[in-house]
């Protein structure tokens, strides 16, 4: 770790423009922080959001950071900003001497170079606007990056240009040299083009006004609609390092929760693929009736050839089911498949490979995109599970086409953030499938879709019932957009 990193403000030459970006902020740095009070609604929305995408204590680096007031009110575990003028990092160290600052041109490599990493977050807040050569920037990024780093670039819409034109001659806003003109569209085109992957875009502030104390409610409730979002102030894009595939080929456990199934344990392991050379297969038992435990225990002596394990249930749903099983799981990569084999373990190798090649941090399953069979799912669940697929989407801002499908598939460090941050949603979920869903979205992990042709069962009946169950999940959506959206 650099606990003392160098100037290299002197390294090269600044560019005439830069030069007079330099020396407007060493004019405003005294003052930099009275201005950022006078606009309290814009900035304290921005610095809400920020925390929701940042949790405390990562290693963050802030560049372009002023007086490091974002850096700070993030909490980082080891916090390092750049800025190139030496006035806002004198501001910046005095006021958050825990902190680490440096002076340097994040456009020169030597700056880059000088920075310790690596981070688990790079930020660009409105730094993007001065840069004379993005792209090179960017990608010059790459050193300070592990395969789980996440670069966020925040910016103002260009819709507002002409409003903001009008704020800084209201002295509404603090003064500001002409700056990029870039949309989310041109943004994400600049972070694919340095090899970063986009995972999330979102807007927010409609009204950037506290406006008698409705302005909040505005931007938390209609502001982070469809369509309304578009006309939003604040920018918000979340990238990751282009994928790699995995060093080594990583181990794997399935975890089947199973409750009254045992008719489906036997075919179970009779049709699991050889995913990997490493498979750990738990069985989850939720109380069962029909002698699904008294099966386990039988089919786990005739199968030695496989690595299960049995674990009884002390709680009641799928979701505890889950969690039950990966608490006790060894495997790199966690896999859930439903007992009643209706998604046919036979897929699950797309599954590994979609995440051991990088593809996706997080694999969801999908039955709506190829044909099922007869009397696989009733109409009214067709109908739900389309629905609930749209407005999750719209939730998350990664698409998804069946939120309800019982695969999931993710990293054993991912689930172990996810199960860390769970306080934040609190244990809202018996069935498990938005409990990840949502603790992968928070974590800005990208989730990638598996298609799989959906069986119908061949013993048993359906955990489903369909109104309560129903009823059930209307309620988690309206408290996902509580901690999703109006943050």
């Amino acid at each position: 770790m650099n606990d003392n990193p160098r100037n290299t403000d002197t390294q090269r030459p600044l560019s005439e423009r830069k030069a007079a970006i330099r020396s407007l902020a060493d004019r405003l740095a005294p003052e930099r922080d009275a201005w950022i009070a006078k606009a309290g609604a814009y900035y304290g929305d921005d610095r809400r959001y920020m925390r929701f995408l940042v949790p405390p204590g990562l290693r963050v680096l802030e560049l372009g950071c002023g007086t490091g007031q974002l850096l700070a009110s993030l909490e980082p575990a080891y916090g390092v900003g750049v800025d190139f003028s030496s006035r806002m990092i004198e501001v910046a160290r005095s006021k958050h001497p825990h902190l680490q600052f440096s002076v340097g041109d994040i456009e020169d490599p030597a700056t880059i170079a000088a920075v310790k990493g690596p981070f688990d977050v790079i930020i660009l807040s409105d730094t993007i606007g001065s840069l004379e050569d993005c792209e090179a920037t960017l990608a010059g990024l790459h050193p300070l990056c592990t395969p789980d780093t996440r670069v966020i670039i925040a910016y103002y819409g260009r819709v507002w240009e002409p409003f903001l034109k009008v704020f800084g001659f209201l002295r509404r806003r603090m003064p500001t040299t002409p700056q990029n003109w870039l949309s989310t569209r041109e943004i994400a085109s600049l972070l694919e083009l340095a090899d970063f992957q986009i995972v999330r875009r979102e807007w927010r502030q409609l009204v950037p006004l506290k406006l008698l104390g409705v302005g909040g409610f505005i931007n938390r409730y209609l502001g982070t609609l469809p369509f309304l979002r578009r006309f939003c102030l604040r920018n918000y894009i979340v990238a990751r390092p282009s994928p790699q595939t995995m060093s080594r080929p990583p181990s794997t456990t399935v975890v089947i929760p199973c409750r009254n199934e045992s008719g489906n344990i036997e075919a179970a392991l009779q049709r699991m693929p050889h995913i990997c050379d490493d498979l750990e297969i738990i069985f989850v038992e939720g109380g069962s009736q029909d002698g699904t435990w008294e099966e386990i225990q039988r089919v786990i002596s005739a199968y030695p050839q496989f690595d299960v394990k049995a674990v009884k249930q002390d709680g009641r749903g799928k979701g505890d089911a889950v969690r039950k099983g990966f608490s006790a799981a060894r495997g790199d990569i966690l896999m859930i498949l439903d007992a009643d084999l209706t998604m046919p373990p036979e897929a699950l190798p797309k599954f590994y490979n979609a995440l051991a090649s990088g593809k996706g941090e997080f694999i969801n399953g999908s039955r709506l995109v190829y044909p099922m069979e007869k009397h696989a799912m009733q109409f009214l669940n067709f109908i739900a599970n389309r629905s609930f697929s749209v407005i999750i989407s719209a939730l998350i801002n990664q698409r998804l086409t069946d939120t309800l499908c019982g695969t999931k598939v993710l990293r054993r460090a991912h689930y172990d953030r996810i199960s860390a941050g769970r306080s934040y949603f609190g244990d809202f979920d018996p069935f498990g499938d938005f409990d990840l869903i949502f603790g992968a979205a928070k974590l800005n992990l990208r989730i990638v879709e598996v298609p799989i042709r959906y069986a119908a069962r061949s013993y048993g009946e359906t955990q489903i019932l369909r109104f309560r169950h129903g009823w059930q999940l209307l309620r988690m959506v309206v408290f996902a957009y509580r901690k999703m959206k109006a943050v």
